[in-house]
């Protein structure tokens, strides 16, 4: 299994506070490392193809393809052409929501969460991750009809026998990572905002270390290469596809 890069070896580190968001464009073979600074941290998570903006994550796809109903180690992040994004070379959760979606505006109310404009606060507003999303997708020429269904980060939803939803309360805790080596050239938009379902009476905000390093390319013997028959078809799309640049 590949390791995360630690600290020292890092080629870019940052930290992103809760309720922001960020988005930048991520080479072949790079590793992104993302750290809670805090309790039940969230972070909303889409990727597109910089290439052919009209690939995008398909965690329908994603969830399918691999059994699973929650994204961990070992599994990989499809994009709507059968090709890999991303994988999850280490989890220190062993769950990622991949269903509970994404917060809208009515939801701040709705949570009674008190609205507050960038004109009251400016970079202390109140965002949701629908909105802040949008803003990252604008720099790319990008609007509301490219938005997909995103994976939220550290955070847990978990599902009854009647099939209601029930948001997992104290899962991440403080200095808990995952990390990501980026199969294929990948625009990953990030945000901070809370989770949807998160019952937290007051707006929280709950940032992440950010770690930018690099990883050998996977071979036949890589943990998410093996964890499913689709991966080492995914991986061969891949292989495809950079034939072809």
């Amino acid at each position: 299994m590949t390791r995360p890069a630690e600290p020292s070896d890092a080629l870019y580190t940052t930290h992103l506070p809760g309720g922001h968001h960020w988005s930048l464009r991520l080479r072949r073979g790079t590793t992104l490392t993302l750290a809670a600074s805090a309790a039940n941290a969230n972070v909303g998570l889409l990727c597109y193809n910089p290439e052919n903006l009209l690939e995008r994550l398909n965690l329908p796809d994603t969830l399918k393809c691999q059994h699973t109903f929650k994204l961990t180690q070992g599994h990989c992040l499809y994009s709507d052409m059968g090709r890999i994004f991303a994988s999850i070379i280490h989890d220190d959760l062993g769950w990622h929501d991949s269903v509970g979606g994404n917060l809208m505006r009515h939801h701040l109310v709705a949570k009674g969460w008190q609205p507050v404009s960038y004109q009251q606060a400016h970079n202390d507003w109140t965002r949701s991750g629908h909105d802040a999303f949008l803003v990252e997708l604008a720099k790319y020429g990008l609007g509301r009809r490219d938005l997909a269904a995103n994976l939220n980060l550290f955070s847990r939803v978990e599902s009854d026998a009647d099939g209601q939803l029930r948001y997992v309360p104290d899962h991440c805790q403080a200095g808990d990572s995952v990390t990501l080596r980026v199969e294929m050239d990948t625009l990953v938009l990030l945000h901070t905002c809370p989770h949807p379902l998160d019952p937290s009476p007051d707006y929280p905000r709950r940032g992440v270390d950010i770690r930018l390093g690099v990883a050998p390319p996977p071979d036949e013997n890589d943990l998410c290469y093996r964890s499913r028959p689709e991966n080492a078809r995914g991986f061969e799309n891949n292989r495809l596809y950079h034939l072809g640049l």
